[in-house]
Parts: structure tokens; sequence; C-alpha cells
């Protein structure tokens, strides 16, 4: 078999793009155009003789959307798939989302977000970009004393500018692909289509001389016909002056190459095919929307609920059509009123005077007119309109920011929310999943074009920034990215501060226990509930070295401020706060215990405490396995009746006391967190399906008391 030489190929190439072109031309691109007039308001398609009402659903269910799933600039995190590159990768996730910060990454990407919410598909192309500028410098007089050189010498240096990758987001009327694919794994080509001015072509170096020559115009206007898919001649414009010339970059995806070429003119390729140089093959990345099965273009927001937004205009130009026709009219005896009465009856003066003549009975002389009333239900249409466009769309009232009109509990609220946000989340994850291949592609770029050393900012400790030179060497390696989980979704402070707030209510009783460290703790409610960039500082530091011959201080002691009232560090819960003068007089803290022991304690003595026998036998009266506790741990268990009962008898009888033994909770009640707020008697009178929903919201927590109060479930606290 003969091998098929350049032209043959490129007249292949040419013929796929046609075919591929009419396929979007006739079938895409005038829904396209549909769904981005439907969001700009451009939603009648002629003029009518009357007035015409639009409510614009479609951009206010799109810019609800938006911000949800990409307001934020994502937090990329960059993972080693081996140990060996576990250093390269701190780097590499450094650079990745400093570059997204500062090289327009974020700007791109949300423009093909919106494409991806409105037409249901977006573009990214990612590439490398390296600039050399030539700078002039010109000698001093002293430098040229020896007079070897001449006195107009100059020298040129070449100064890089640009060494990096970038990405841009692609207009979907400008891309092309197989019509034979369904999906991005099976397409067997795809092309980018580039509108540069033709002088700017045929003067493009990188371009073969003579290919670029036999270029043609192939139009004479910047803006391409979306509609049509080709060109609009312009009549009285200077052709020299205003032709265009579409170039396309072609890849071959069975070949693994890339060639460009122009639509129009020649039969030489502008760029031979060649290997496509990526590590990761065709540049371009697709964001996809509501998949169809068999079809390659996904489905976006508004093309389900254009039919619903055409029936609310109508519905509603019919309303005020309606409403301007509506006019008061009134029936009267011509003959009982002269000129003068006329006038007087259709003016609209307060308290006018009108003359009737004759003696006819009032009542007959004049009539009002009955008007057609449109029913009520009429007016009710747009409501019931507006209701289908949500249920289509997913988007709630709370979600667009509207009072639903039916007042609903906060548990209510709260599942519908948690249902609309489900729609929501799914998008988030496609838009995450997309950052990372387009974080991922420009580590790759980075690994294999860079050039110049560069220099990156990391953050060496919370607040503090490390400026780190760095080569294509220092992020070599294989890596995986992901994108934490909600960082481009917008933050309601108000919802931050009050899950920052149940996140020490829920840690409490490990606080107690010792099990949680209290200064990590506190720097992760004030830096993620309240927004300080540097909890630290506001933390005591802890010494390195305690006096010598001091002894060790217990971490459940009081810490005195500057101050002087000592603040003790932990308060058993549920109990009454000790009075200041208890505290200053330094008078045990006797909150949360049974009163026998509160009343020793504040006669000088001690709580009973079990006998702590010798190190690795167990003390009196407890089994082995609760003998190796701390003394502070055993004493709050005592106090609060958390033994059983035996050894709650045992201990007492040994110590002199015996405390009643508290009412005893099945255990599926007593693992509800919270549930040792909650009077037995009435939590184990609760229905099961009050319980699950309670499990479901993470138990006893503040807002589900308040709606247990609120409902009458539990008494109202004392004030």
């Amino acid at each position: 078999m003969a091998r098929r030489t350049n032209a043959d190929l490129l007249a292949e190439y040419r013929g796929r793009y046609s075919n591929s072109r009419m396929w979007v031309r006739d079938e895409y691109a005038p829904v396209w155009m549909r769904m981005i007039n439907l969001y700009r308001g451009k939603q009648y398609r002629s003029v009518a003789p009357f007035d015409r009402m639009l409510v614009n659903i479609a951009f206010a269910t799109i810019n609800t959307l938006y911000p949800s799933v990409s307001i934020g600039r994502p937090k990329i995190v960059v993972s080693p798939r081996g140990p060996e590159d576990a250093d390269q990768s701190v780097i590499a996730e450094a650079i990745v989302n400093y570059w997204w910060q500062h090289y327009e990454c974020q700007e791109e990407f949300q423009l093909a977000v919106r494409d991806f919410l409105i037409l249901g598909h977006g573009w990214v192309k990612s590439g490398y970009r390296y600039v050399e500028e030539g700078a002039t410098v010109d000698e001093s007089d002293d430098d040229l004393a020896d007079g070897d050189k001449p006195t107009n010498f100059a020298e040129t240096d070449i100064i890089v500018t640009e060494d990096r990758p970038f990405i841009e987001r692609i207009d979907p009327f400008n891309m092309f692909v197989d019509p034979e694919g369904t999906t991005m794994k099976d397409i067997r080509w795809i092309a980018q289509r580039i509108r540069r001015p033709l002088k700017a072509v045929q003067a493009d170096k990188r371009y073969d001389y003579k290919a670029r020559m036999q270029v043609t115009a192939s139009a004479f206007a910047r803006r391409y016909d979306n509609i049509n898919m080709d060109t609009t001649q312009y009549v009285g414009v200077d052709t020299t002056q205003e032709a265009y010339a579409d170039i396309i970059e072609w890849y071959d995806l069975d070949k693994k190459t890339i060639s460009v070429f122009s639509a129009d003119g020649g039969d030489m390729f502008l760029v031979k095919p060649r290997e496509i140089p990526f590590a990761f093959g065709h540049p371009f990345t697709m964001l996809r929307n509501y998949d169809i099965p068999g079809m390659f273009y996904p489905m976006g927001e508004l093309e389900a609920i254009e039919p619903l937004q055409y029936e609310l205009n109508e519905t509603r130009t019919q309303m005020m059509n309606h409403r301007k026709r509506y006019s008061r009219k009134y029936l009267f005896k011509e003959n009982a009123f002269d000129d003068f009465g006329r006038a007087a009856l259709s003016s609209d003066e307060d308290n006018a005077m009108v003359p009737v003549k004759g003696d006819e009975n009032i009542s007959n002389v004049v009539f009002p007119m009955p008007a057609l009333i449109n029913p009520p239900d009429f007016y009710n249409q747009s409501s019931l309109i507006i209701g289908d466009i949500d249920r289509v769309s997913g988007i709630s009232d709370y979600q667009r920011g509207v009072l639903p009109e039916v007042r609903r509990t906060a548990t209510e609220a709260s599942i519908l929310q948690g249902a609309a946000d489900s729609r929501a989340a799914e998008k988030l994850t496609i838009i995450e999943l997309g950052i990372a291949k387009v974080a991922y592609r420009l580590i790759k770029l980075a690994q294999q074009f860079m050039t110049e050393e560069q220099t990156v900012r990391v953050l060496d400790k919370p607040g503090k920034w490390a400026w780190v030179n760095f080569d294509k060497d220092y992020i070599d390696g294989e890596f995986d990215f992901t994108v934490e989980a909600g960082s481009t979704v917008p933050m309601n402070e108000g919802f931050r501060r009050q899950r920052a707030l149940q996140i020490v209510d829920a840690m409490a009783p490990f606080a107690q226990a010792g099990v949680i460290k209290l200064d990590k703790m506190a720097e992760l409610v004030l830096e993620q509930g309240f927004g300080i960039k540097d909890p630290s500082k506001y933390m005591n530091q802890p010494e390195d070295e305690a006096p010598q011959g001091a002894p060790p201080q217990n971490p459940s002691q009081s810490s005195v401020p500057a101050g002087g009232m000592p603040i003790p560090a932990e308060l058993p819960a549920g109990g009454p706060m000790p009075t200041p003068d208890q505290v200053a007089m330094g008078a045990p803290d006797t909150a949360g215990l049974p009163p026998e022991i509160a009343a020793m304690m504040n006669a000088g003595g001690a709580p009973p405490v079990p006998e702590m026998a010798p190190q690795g036998a167990p003390p009196a009266g407890l089994p082995p396995e609760l003998a190796g506790l701390p003394p502070e741990l055993l004493q709050e268990l005592i106090a609060t009746g958390q033994l059983p009962p035996e050894i709650m008898a045992a201990l007492g009888g040994e110590q002199g006391m015996a405390p009643a033994p508290p009412m005893q909770l099945p255990p599926e009640l007593a693992q509800i967190p919270g549930s040792e707020l909650i009077p037995p008697e009435i939590l184990m009178e609760l229905p099961p399906e009050i319980l699950d929903e309670i499990v479901s919201r993470g138990g006893f927590t503040p807002e589900v008391i308040q709606i247990l109060v609120e409902s009458g479930i539990l008494p109202a606290p004392p004030m």
C-alpha cells in the first residue's frame, strides 16, 4: 500500500472537521444559543405590538448554583504516590496553589464553570508559555575608553519574561470532536478552531512559509456566527485590513499526533503532523454536567426549565394585560344630563355636584356596568410555575435566600435543605475533580518544560511565610491531586461559628477525660470558627522546662491569669459555677458532686476515692480493668455514678458511703451523644421516630434540645 501524502491527510482532516461542524450546527448550536439567550434575558424571538413581561428565573437559577460550587479559591492537596516523592509533594502543593492564585487560573476556570451550568459542558485548555524579550544595553563612554569598540556599540540581553504553565477557557462553539464518540474516552480526534487576523497568520514564523502564504480569508469579522457555524460576508469593509483566517489545531488521538492547518485555502500543513509533546496527551479538560446516554454532549441546567420559563413569561404577560383592561364603566340615561352634568359626572374632581334633569328616580339614572373579574386562581398560576421550576432545577427557597410562605420547624428546614444540597454536592464533586485534573496537568507541564529557576511562597508556620527557589527537579515525581472538600464553596460566617461551638460541646467529655489536646482544640476553634489567621499568638506558650525540684503540674489544675483570680481548667458538666468568693478564698470546687462528698470537701476533707494499691496491683474494690485509671478520672466516675452498681456498692462500703445507683438506661439510649443531659424518665419515654431523628442530627445538641423544649417534649429550663 502506497504511503499517504500530507496533502491526502490534510484533505481527510478537513473533511472530518467539516462533518463535525455541520453536526454541531444542525443539532447543538441552536440549543446552545437559546440557553445563552435564556440566561441573558433575550427570550422573545419577535417583536409584538403590545407589552410583554419577562421574569428571568433562568438567570436566578444559574447565579444560585454558581456561587455554591466555585466562588471560593480551591485548596489543592498533593499526595505522593511513593515514599521517595514525599518531600517533592510538599513543594508541588505550594507551587500549584500559588500558580492557581496568581496566574488567573481561577478566573479562567470560573468562566468554564458558567459554560458547564448554562450549556451543559465547559472546556479548559492547559499549556506552557515561554516568552523571551530582547533588552538593549548601551555601553557608557568609560567602558569604551580602550578604543577597541565603536562608540555606538550596544549589547542585547535575552530576558525570559514568562516560563510557566497556564490554563484558559475555550469557547464551546470553537471545540470540535469526533461525531462517532459518546464520551471523551472513545473519540478518535479533537480539534480547536482559532480565528486570527490573516496578516498575523502570514507573518507567524512558527508556520511553514509556503503554507502560510497560501492561507486565504475565512471571514471578515472577528466574531463567529454561532447559529450557522460559518462566517458572514460583510459589504463595504476593507478586505485587506479586516480579513481573518480560521486555524485548526488538530489532535489525532489514534496516531497520537498534533498538526495545524487552515480551514480555508492551501494544500499544505502550517505545522506538519508530529508527536503530541505533552506527557498526558491532548491538553483539553471537559466539564460535563448531566450526561445523556448515547450522546456526547451533556445537558445543562436551563434546558429542562426552558418551557416553564416561557410559560411563566406568557402567564405574567396575560396578567399584566388583563389588569390594564380592567376599568370601571357606567350606564346612564342620556336625556337625564345636560352637557354640564355629563362633564361633572366624568370628571375626577372630589365632591363634585352633578345636576340631573327631570324628576326620575336617581337609582334609575346611573347604573355601574358589570365588570368581568378574573377568577382568583388565575393569579396563582405564576407561583405554581415557579414551584415547578424549583422542583425541576432542585433549588429550594432557602438556597435562593427567600423565606418560604409555609413556616417550618428547624428540623423540617434542615431536611429540605439537605435534599436540595445533594444536587449541588454532585456538581461540586464534578468541579473538584476537574480542578484536580487541571492541577495535575500544570505540574506535568512544569516537569517537562520548565527551564529557569523560580521562586514560590510556602507557608512555614501559621502566619509565617518562607520563599523557596526551585526548578523542575524539585517537583519531579508521581503525585495524586485532590481538592480539599468544601474549599470552593462560600462559608457562611454564622454557620461556621455555630459549627465551631458544636465541636466544643461535643469534645467536652473527652477534654474532661484528658484525651484531647486543649491547646490544639482552641486553635482549631479560633481559626476555623472565627477566622483568626494565627491563633497561636493568643495561646499561652508552654514552658520548656519546669523549675528544678518542683513537682510536675497536674494538667487539670487551675491556671491563674494576670488579673489574679484563678480559673478552673475543668468544670463538671451540669453543675453550678463556683462563686467568686469561693474561688478567691481557695474553696474547693464542689459543683456537680453529691451532697455528702461536697460537705466533706467544704469541711476540709477530701472526696473519697478508691484506695490505690501498690503499683501493679488493683485497688481495693475495683476490678483489674479499672485499676489503672488516673485518680481524677476515678473520682469523676464515682461522683457521677457511672460505675456499675455492684462496684459502687463495694466502694461505698469501703469508703463509708453508699451512693444510690442511678436509673439504668438501655445501651441504645446511653450511647446517644448528650443523653446524660436529659432526665432518664423523659428519655425512656421518647418515641422511636423522635429518637431516630435525634441520632441523625448528632445527638442531643443545643439545637435539638431547643427544638424539644419548643415542642413541649422537654420542660423549659428554669430562668
